[in-house]
This record gives C-alpha cells, structure tokens and sequence, in this order.
C-alpha cells in the first residue's frame, strides 16, 4: 500500500483551542451581599446546636463554590454566581442577590449584556457555556427569537458529529455553481472555465470587514488576517489597509470601492487574491476587474434591499455579500432574517439559487443565529460585532450603523492573543453548528442551506392555531 492509499477519505476539520484569559477585568454577572453581622451569629448557633460538627457547621448552600472560598460567605466569591438564588431561598434574610450594574456598560441594547457575557466566554475557553441554573427566560420573541428549530434527534439519533462517532461535513463552496454543462461536439465542456471557480473553505463563517473607526488601526487588521488563515477561511478587508499594513492577501478578500478604482488599484499586492469584493454595483468597473483578474472571483457586496441583484446575476456575477447594519435592520428597517429568505426565494423564482452563493453579515452575534441564518437561505455567514466582542472591544453607544459606530480595542491587544481568541470563538459556533446538524440528522452543512422544513416561526404558528378567536390579533 502506498502512502497516498494511507490517506484517509475524509479529514475532519478541527481547530486548535486554548484557554485565553480576558486582558481586561470583565463585569462577572451578579453581586453577591451578605449580613456579616448574621451570619456571624449563624455560624455560632451552629457550633452550639450541632457540638462542634465542622462537616456541618461549614456547609455551604451554593454548589457552584460561591462561599467557598477561605472565609466562606464573609468575601463572597461573585465570578461563580450563577443567580440560581438557592442561598437567598433558604437564607433570606442574610444573603441577597443583585444584578451587576457594571455589565450595563457591555455592548448596546441590541448586542447586549447576555451576548457579549456568552461570546467573552467563547473566546476565552472555546466552547459554549452551560450553565445549571437552567433557562428562564422567554421561548419566542421578536427577530432571531421568532424561530424555532425542528432538532427530532430521537428519529435521528445517530448524527452524532461533534463526539467524533459520525463524520459530519461543514465545508462550503463559494463561487458560481453552472446548473448544467455545455459540451462541444467532442463531448468536452465548452464552460470549463466557469466549472473551476469556485473556492472551497471547512466552515460556513468568515470575517467582515471591520467598522471604520478601526480598519486604519494595524492590530486589528493584522488580528483578522492571521486568524483567517489558521482558520482556513476569509477576512473582508479594505484594499488600504491591506497595502497599509503590507497584509498576505493569501486569506483576505480586498473591498474595493467602484468610484475609486482604476488600474494600479490591485497592484503591489503580496499574491494575488483568490476572491475580490466590490463594495457597490459598477457594471464597467466589473468587467475591468474579470478581465484583469481572470481567475478571481468577484463579490458583490452590497445590501439585502439592492435593487441590481437579478442585473448583476446576468452580468455574471455568481457571488453576492449581502448587509445590513450591526442590529441586522435594512434602511427601511426589515430584519436581516425575513431579508435572508426574501433574497433566497427571489433567486429560486428566477431559477438561479443553486449556480450562486449568498454570503450575509449583520446582526449575527450568537451561535444559534449562525446556524438559522443557514438554515434561512445564506450559503456562508461573515461575522463583526462578535469577532470585536471576542476582543475585548469597548462599544460607545449604539453601535448600529458601520459608519459611524464608535469601538475601541484594549490597548493591551496581542496579534497572538487575539488570533487565540478568535480561533476559540469560530471553534465554539462550530461545535454548536455540529450539534444542531446532528440533532437535525444533516449530514452536510450544503444541504442545511434554504432547509425550511427544519423550521418553526412563532409568527406563523400563532397565526395558523389563533387565527379566527375572537380577541386575537393577527400579526
């Protein structure tokens, strides 16, 4: 047997995780206040009433290691609160509960407190986080919360891909797809040229391009690139600073404004790039490209309500990045998951969705609306707002539109720092993309894709079991 005979048919993608601690003191969730003066008092009723027994009388009612600590509940250990309020049922009053005040100042009212506590967390160890106290909040709301997901993992049982016991695929393609081939007369394909354009990467993820204020900043940029490329995947970038900052372009897709370009735009680029994003559709500025740049493909990334989508699909272009602002809201304020599906069944009605691919950004700031947005018509997600979050970033403000949302990153950001913590944020999206495929019985991230029989909308069912009852309001 040859070596190339060794060589296993599938190769599971896997990422390299380690532990990264914050760089900056983040705001633990609860505060934890407690009667010293009582509890004193408790302690010593104890010794009294049970003689002595240290077992007993150095009990304490939190199983997560709050009053664990050297002097137990004198200096509450509050990082381990996790707000389960078992200490204030039994010992109400000596101990209560409160949320922490300083988490007010984490992200805004759309990426807010709870996100960016579960997206820090990420970064940091690589894995969701879980937590015994259980869920209490809301089963339906408003934008993401809306959707549901059919996981009938008990028919299905055996899709088991995040544990190792059954491979499960999350490579992508990007790039146009022909829906048929073309032959000569030799039975050769007349559009092989078109057949080879596509661009395959392990996970349906990539990096967006980065908010104005920081994209002149190196680290940041120099952060994405590098995480990219250990990632195997893309980072959006603005053509200056990839110059700026002399960036490999081996995993970087330059953003090139149309209004600006000409013939010495791409030149002095370490390599040339293998996918090229036009910021604004420019029919000329196109196929100046396409013909400079033969084997590139060419994205157009403009926003979810352009009105030259179908024009440029005939014009040739195969990929489109489409946007919304960072609360995942189009200029007339529709939301980024009603737009995905929109945009997916306006490509199936012209006959087309299978020969593009949909690239969407905006208002993605956890795992779960990674794998709806999938599953809601994008063939790959780009990400922002989470990957500044995983950095530790300051938001000031509402961060909502790219163009004038303020961040700033810690002053104490390393390139291998932040790199860490992007690879174990992409890696924790990933498990939880596996374990929602698997319980799905999907074997292939490709087939997840416009799945809209794998989904629930509250609004719908609402509708469907309430419409006609006197009193109910139609939504």
């Amino acid at each position: 047997m040859t070596q190339q005979d060794e060589t296993p048919a599938f190769v599971r993608y896997q990422i390299q995780i380690k532990k990264t601690p914050n760089i900056l003191d983040h705001p633990f969730r609860f505060r934890v206040k407690v009667s010293r003066v009582k509890l004193a008092k408790h302690i010593l009723k104890e010794a009294i009433q049970y003689r002595g027994k240290l077992n007993v009388i150095l009990s304490r009612p939190c199983v997560y290691g709050v009053f664990s600590g050297p002097i137990g509940g004198f200096a509450p250990r509050e990082s381990l609160c996790v707000g389960c309020l078992r200490c204030t049922t039994e010992h109400p009053d000596m101990v209560s509960v409160h949320h922490n005040p300083d988490r007010d100042v984490l992200g805004d009212s759309y990426f807010n407190p709870n996100y960016i506590d579960t997206v820090v967390h990420e970064a940091e160890k690589g894995h969701i986080p879980i937590r015994g106290a259980g869920y209490r909040g809301t089963f339906g709301g408003t934008g993401w919360d809306g959707m549901w997901t059919d996981m009938s993992e008990i028919v299905r049982p055996t899709r088991d891909g995040i544990h190792g016991r059954e491979f499960i695929s999350t490579d992508v393609d990007i790039g146009g797809k022909p829906a048929y081939l073309h032959l000569d007369s030799t039975e050769n394909p007349t559009n092989a040229e078109t057949l080879a354009k596509t661009v395959t990467i392990p996970i349906p993820l990539m990096f967006d391009v980065l908010p104005s204020a920081l994209s002149i900043l190196p680290r940041g940029s120099q952060v994405l690139s590098k995480a990219a490329a250990q990632l195997q995947t893309f980072a959006v970038m603005p053509i200056a600073s990839i110059k700026n900052f002399s960036l490999n372009t081996e995993r970087l897709i330059p953003l090139i404004d149309p209004e600006n370009y000409d013939e010495t735009t791409l030149k002095h680029l370490k390599t040339k790039p293998a996918l090229i994003a036009l910021s604004s559709w420019n029919p000329t500025v196109y196929q100046k490209i396409a013909k400079a740049f033969p084997e590139a493909l060419i994205i157009l990334r403009t926003e979810f309500t352009s009105a030259h989508l179908l024009d440029a699909y005939e014009q040739g272009v195969r990929t489109f990045h489409l946007t919304t602002n960072y609360h995942g809201r189009s200029r007339d304020n529709r939301f980024i998951l009603d737009l995905i599906r929109q945009v997916h069944n306006l490509f199936v009605q012209a006959q087309c969705r299978n020969e593009i691919t949909l690239i969407g950004s905006g208002g993605i700031v956890a795992a779960e609306h990674f794998a709806k947005a999938l599953i809601c018509g994008l063939d790959v997600v780009a990400i922002n707002t989470p990957a500044l979050a995983a950095l530790q970033a300051h938001f000031y403000g509402e961060c909502a539109e790219p163009e004038t949302s303020q961040f700033s990153l810690p002053n104490q950001l390393t390139i291998d720092w932040g790199t860490q913590r992007l690879k174990n944020l992409v890696s924790a999206w990933h498990n939880q993309l596996l374990e929602i495929m698997g319980a799905m019985g999907i074997r292939e991230v490709r087939r997840m894709r416009g799945e809209m029989g794998r989904a629930m909308f509250q609004k719908e069912l609402e509708n469907e079991a309430f419409a006609g009852i006197q009193g109910y309001e139609r939504q």
